[in-house]
């Protein structure tokens, strides 16, 4: 009772400690707040920009052409300029188109009378994977444990009937 009279005669004393204290404890709140709300914030923006950026990038009619020159990190763009890359790679890679550089660098085709062919000593030609299934006179029979066929309720049947069965309550 004492320490209560000591705490209002003190706060009579100087009502002015009370309200700055309660007026700390809300500009606390005040500060705690905008802390909260500008991260909230920086990451809303983040997400919008990022959205945005990739609507740019999938949507060509955000785009005034799909000229590579004018948009190089447009999806369109890119997609086209591999479809030209692949194509320029497929007529390289053409068996007309390497008939006639081997030719051009001096080579032809080798006839039978060109060929050698060389027998290494130990070298053992590997064998042929089977990919066929043998059949067995067993069927596979998938091993389970019984701990995990079990379900949640037979757990706590075999719960309840361990712990009645030993006099323990549950």
């Amino acid at each position: 009772m004492e320490n209560v009279s000591k705490l209002v005669h003190k706060v009579r004393q100087a009502p002015w400690r009370a309200q700055r204290q309660w007026i700390g404890a809300f500009f606390a709140g005040v500060i705690v707040l905008a802390m909260v709300t500008s991260v909230y914030l920086i990451i809303t923006v983040r997400a919008t920009v990022a959205g945005r950026e990739l609507q740019a990038l999938l949507n060509p009619s955000l785009h005034i052409s799909d000229d590579p020159v004018k948009f190089p990190n447009s999806i369109t763009a890119n997609k086209r300029i591999n479809a030209e890359l692949e194509t320029q790679l497929a007529a390289l890679n053409s068996i007309e188109t390497m008939r006639a550089r081997a030719e051009a660098m001096g080579f032809q085709p080798a006839s039978i009378d060109d060929m050698t062919y060389v027998s290494v000593p130990g070298y053992v030609e590997p064998s042929a994977v089977d990919m066929s299934t043998q059949v067995t006179s067993q069927a596979a029979i998938p091993v389970i444990l019984p701990e995990y066929t079990e379900s949640w309720f037979d757990y706590f049947l075999n719960a309840q009937a361990s712990s009645s069965s030993t006099g323990a309550q549950p």
